[in-house]
């Protein structure tokens, strides 16, 4: 049983008076939280606060609750999976806490412009596994997204976590919900895990379960979903295809039976832990930060603590970006790439290449 799994049940239950009373400051929080959000949306309904259409195809990878439900996978697979059909495309993100830097542009699809502080981990990750595709950070898509049209020529942007920007109007939007976490207890932030109402959800033109492991146990969530917003539901999970080590790219099977411990910062470490368990690793010892935590010296040097037991340290793509420069390289260290797999791929894909056949698309021949 995976750590999400664990904290489902724990919403469902019938919580005690002590525990209502400790989150009641949380509730109240989560009250004016809810007012702000609701507002903003009815204003940008309204039409009193603009949102801005690019003249190209925009997808929109996002979700509706705080963590990792798989956005950076998917951005990336649908943004090679258009490349691959003849469609240039850009990738516009904000960059989760990023420094400040020069310019928007990380990557035109060749170089690496910014450092992982100045772009954010998940930017950089994919920065650094696509080719041919320019990524752009900063809060303002519209901006950036004109940027990559007038510098790269691109027909079409896919914007990362980009269900709440509004700003920005989608042609498609792409809602991600993590099927072993569900929607938690139901509370807006920060008292739950939702950053917007349910209700929100009718703006999605589909949805994506990410983590899917067996999918009769979607029905519940399945069904409630479809009395909120009847839209397509597409279900995926993720499958370890192999490690980045002191070596380079090894075979999974290089760590099997090893007694490794994990280090991530993510927003679900416990599906991490159980994708290590399924391909035959040893978990002596969880390392848990923060989701985006931002790792020091003194973070490496407690790992070097406990090695006496341990075979090596096992991570994630996107913590090991953030260790690079902080002498990782000293420990045995292994990054575990996974796969996006949609079982659904065939119709998904047909979903995202219709909205290419409008008018104003100005005629993209879609490779077979």
């Amino acid at each position: 049983m995976t750590m999400g799994r664990i904290d489902i049940l724990l919403a469902k239950k019938e919580k005690k008076t002590w525990e209502r009373v400790l989150l009641s400051p949380l509730h109240l929080l989560s009250l004016p939280y809810g007012v702000g959000v609701r507002l903003r949306t009815l204003l940008f309904g309204l039409g009193l606060l603009r949102s801005k259409r690019l003249p190209c195809p925009v997808i929109s990878v996002g979700n509706l609750t705080a963590g990792g439900t798989g956005k950076t996978p998917l951005v990336m697979w649908i943004a090679k999976v258009l490349a691959e059909k003849g469609v240039p495309v850009a990738i516009l993100t904000r960059g989760y806490k990023r420094k400040k830097a020069s310019g928007p542009l990380l990557s035109d699809g060749k170089s690496v412009f910014l450092s992982q502080e100045e772009s954010g981990d998940e930017p950089y990750l994919m920065a650094q596994l696509l080719r041919q595709i320019p990524i752009l950070v900063g809060k303002d898509r519209f901006r950036n997204g004109q940027l990559a049209l007038a510098k790269f020529g691109v027909r079409a942007v896919v914007l990362d976590d980009g269900f709440q920007h509004l700003p920005l109007r989608r042609d498609l939007d792409i809602v991600l919900i993590d099927a072993s976490l569900g929607f938690g207890d139901g509370h807006l932030l920060p008292r739950g895990i939702l950053r917007e109402p349910l209700s929100h959800l009718r703006r999605a033109h589909l949805f994506l379960l990410t983590k899917v492991e067996d999918r009769k146990a979607c029905k519940p969530l399945e069904t409630q979903l479809q009395n909120i917003h009847p839209v397509p539901i597409f279900h995926s999970h993720f499958e370890p295809v192999g490690f980045v080590g002191p070596r380079g790219e090894e075979d999974l099977r290089v760590l099997q039976r090893k007694r490794m411990i994990t280090l991530s910062g993510v927003g679900n470490p416990g599906y991490f832990s159980s994708l290590l368990n399924k391909i035959g690793i040893n978990v002596i010892r969880e390392i848990i930060y923060p989701d985006h935590h931002v790792y020091t010296a003194k973070d490496v040097t407690s790992l070097a603590v406990h090695m006496k037991e341990a075979d090596g340290i096992v991570t994630t793509e996107k913590d090991m970006v953030k260790l690079e420069g902080l002498e990782i390289a000293r420990l045995p260290v292994w990054a575990l790439r996974i796969r996006l797999k949609i079982w659904e791929e065939e119709e998904f894909l047909k979903t995202i290449l219709r909205i290419f056949s409008e008018d104003r698309v100005g005629g993209i021949e879609i490779q077979k």
